[in-house]
């Protein structure tokens, strides 16, 4: 088969570089413009002089002065920033610095082109480069109202938003108080606890029963299983107010026959009801990523299991389980992510004694407006960051047993 491979790269035309820098310079400057309150001026001002910028740059600093060209430009524009806009100022101008010191001769070099195949016509460069621009700003236009709460959590005032001494990195201006209400105070260490012991406890019942729900639907002889599934991932796709109103009535009637019938004291049937609804909402999660292992399973396994003298349960857990784990543990990690953040459902069914962390954080925000709540929220976004993490790596050693990645 043959191979391709750009060994040599040609300078752009400045009628191509220029426009390009122009475009990406009046983003900046629109952004940097509109934080100052002349989002226009910024625009025309950034296209100007990133166009002039990659004039100089690629007619008079590039080939054996490209180092003097990309740590010369980035002098500048952090000497500029720092001296208009201060500490924030420098952090900003270092991002931008950083980034145009590359993207200049990236593009004026066409650089760009090196690791794409040398037949793509024009219009798939640019296609091909429009869609990770598009992706890359959903990501950002997702990530930044996390990006924005982070900080807010170490602010020394009860605000919920940036004051003066943060804006100039002020030491004096950041605090770690949020955080030691979250850890001594009762009403938050409470919540948090009971979190602690629905979560998991949902999420082992989820697993269970969406490993043995995925394993007989993927069984072809099953009649209806299509109907089967749908109905067991309907609590993903039905609004979850009407799941909590329904499992308001139902779990109502089985609270009522466990204290009046068995009699299981109060607070323990809240905790059984709440537990059951949040196992109720992880199994679909669980069904979803198991099943999805499980199409890449070698059934010839359990076959030859069965054939050299093993039980059901023993190919089930000796066979079966070690090549579907990394399935069974990513919608397991999402089950407990659903019923770890979930508020809605516990509303409903739960009472004060089952006050979770999500609740607390609403009854923060409706009653008290208490600032612990962007601590609170901070931690929760770093555990579902290594959460998903862990589902990363899990799904990468999926591929790998799968044969679908090399190891």
């Amino acid at each position: 088969m043959a191979t391709f491979k750009l060994t040599h790269v040609e300078r752009k035309p400045m009628s191509f570089t220029m426009p390009v820098i122009a475009v990406t310079g009046s983003i900046a400057g629109f952004l940097v413009g509109t934080a100052n309150g002349s989002g226009l001026i910024g625009f025309l001002a950034g296209a100007a002089i990133a166009a002039a910028v990659a004039f100089v740059c690629i007619s008079f600093l590039s080939d054996g002065m490209e180092k003097l060209g990309r740590w010369g430009l980035f002098a500048v524009l952090v000497a500029i920033g720092t001296v208009m806009g201060g500490a924030l100022g420098f952090v900003v101008s270092v991002l931008f610095g950083a980034f145009f010191q590359w993207f200049i001769y990236w593009i004026g070099e066409g650089r760009y082109r090196t690791k794409l195949a040398p037949y793509l016509t024009p219009g798939q460069v640019l296609w091909h480069f429009s869609f990770k621009f598009i992706c890359g700003s959903i990501f950002v236009f997702l990530i930044t109202p996390i990006l924005v709460v982070m900080p807010l959590s170490f602010n020394a005032e009860d605000f919920f938003t940036f004051t003066e001494g943060m804006l100039r990195f002020d030491p004096e201006a950041y605090s770690l108080k949020h955080y030691r209400d979250f850890f001594t105070n009762n009403e938050w260490q409470r919540s948090f606890k009971n979190s602690l012991i629905i979560a998991p406890i949902a999420t082992v019942i989820s697993v269970t029963l969406g490993t043995l729900a995925a394993i007989g639907l993927s069984q072809s002889h099953v009649p209806g299983r299509r109907a089967i599934m749908a109905v067991l991932i309907s609590p993903m796709i039905v609004p979850l107010i009407i799941s909590a109103t329904g499992m308001f009535f139902f779990y109502s009637d089985i609270g009522r026959f466990l204290e009046g019938t068995i009699g299981i004291d109060k607070t323990t049937v809240g905790y059984i009801k709440v537990i059951l609804a949040h196992a109720v909402l992880g199994i679909p999660f669980v069904i979803i990523t198991v099943t999805a292992t499980l199409v890449g399973f070698d059934r010839s396994l359990t076959r030859a299991a069965a054939n050299m003298g093993a039980g059901p349960v023993t190919t089930f857990f000796r066979v079966q389980m070690p090549l579907i784990l990394p399935g069974v543990i990513s919608g397991g990690l999402f089950a407990f992510i659903t019923s770890f953040d979930e508020v809605v459902v516990v509303l409903f069914v739960g009472s004060a004694s089952q006050k979770t962390l999500p609740w607390q954080m609403f009854t923060g925000l409706r009653e008290q407006i208490s600032p612990t709540i962007l601590a609170v929220a901070t931690i929760l976004v770093v555990m579902s960051i290594l959460l998903l993490l862990t589902v990363e790596l899990l799904r990468r050693r999926s591929e790998r047993l799968r044969g679908m990645s090399p190891a």
